[in-house]
């Protein structure tokens, strides 16, 4: 009778731990829905101010601003990584910190001044049991980051990049590609070489005639010095945004995995549970049968 009250008190409990997990599935997806019309209503933005300096190029104006050009020397960078403040969400914390670990070790190398911003518990205690000295952490950023909250750290990294504080960003995080791919990634956001103007200009040239005239207010270069730190604050974002998809996807992922193996579990343990509980029966059948002979004898 122990082994099948055992039994039967861990089928329960898996049965518990179920609901929770397709609970926090269900949840997932929810917040998975949001958070991919916010990542790709981002896209679009991003690829439309990448496609406005490109008209100023394709125009004739000669594309130049001072966080587009290169530092002859980097002496002082920044390593972003971003991750998430709850686990359960399968490797991807992990993936995130493997690949900004590699990018720290690569920059430490060769930079003399390195500063490790994490945004994310998880990754706040994952790199501090690496070793690595943390000198910013962010935890306010959930399935929604806020572009306001985003704009605060961009404005810093701006004006460190401005003063010569900074001369170079790095951004860790998963780039959200579609909902059946996501992967873990490491780009450089300043200098701010990801306008990729060359393939944005040949874009517009195919849908625009040769020769095309472009009337700027009041000019070419004041609009370009909203465009461009706008374009990396739309990309820090974006980075952000699509840290957030990812997250819960990799969570959906993860719970509806929990979901079917404790389900299996279940199985397996109804199984076991009717063959302890036959067994138990047969020989409580076998003691009365085995009673009434001898008071019959």
């Amino acid at each position: 009778m122990a082994k099948a009250r055992a039994l039967d008190k861990r089928r329960k409990s898996i049965r518990n731990i179920r609901k929770i997990t397709r609970t926090m599935e269900l949840i997932a997806t929810a917040r998975f829905k949001k958070a991919m019309d916010r990542a790709s209503a981002a896209t679009a933005y991003t690829r439309r101010i990448t496609q406005v300096v490109a008209d100023l190029a394709h125009a004739g104006l000669a594309v130049s601003h001072p966080l587009l050009e290169a530092r002859e020397k980097t002496e002082h960078a920044a390593l972003l990584v971003l991750t998430a403040n709850r686990g359960l969400c399968g490797g991807y914390n992990g993936a995130v910190i493997r690949a900004g670990a590699a990018r720290y070790h690569e920059l430490k190398e060769t930079i003399p001044n390195l500063k490790v911003e994490v945004s994310g518990k998880r990754g706040i205690a994952l790199l501090k049991f690496r070793n690595v000295n943390i000198d910013r952490t962010y935890t306010q950023f959930d399935d929604q980051p806020k572009f306001d909250e985003v704009e605060e750290i961009a404005d810093r990294y701006l004006a460190d990049f401005a003063a010569g504080k900074l001369d170079r960003l790095d951004v860790a995080y998963t780039r959200f590609i579609n909902a059946a791919r996501q992967e873990p990634v490491v780009e450089t956001l300043l200098p701010l070489g990801g306008l990729d103007i060359d393939a944005a200009a040949g874009a517009e040239k195919t849908k625009k005639p040769a020769g095309t005239m472009y009337e700027f207010l009041p000019s070419a270069e004041s609009i370009l010095e909203e465009v461009v730190p706008m374009s990396f604050k739309v990309k820090l974002f974006k980075c952000f945004l699509d840290a957030a998809v990812s997250e819960q996807i990799a969570r959906r992922v993860a719970m509806k995995a929990a979901t079917e193996a404790a389900s299996d579990m279940i199985k397996q343990l109804s199984s076991e549970y009717n063959r302890a509980r036959q067994s138990q029966i047969t020989g409580e059948i076998m003691e009365i049968i085995g009673g009434a002979e001898a008071l019959s004898g």
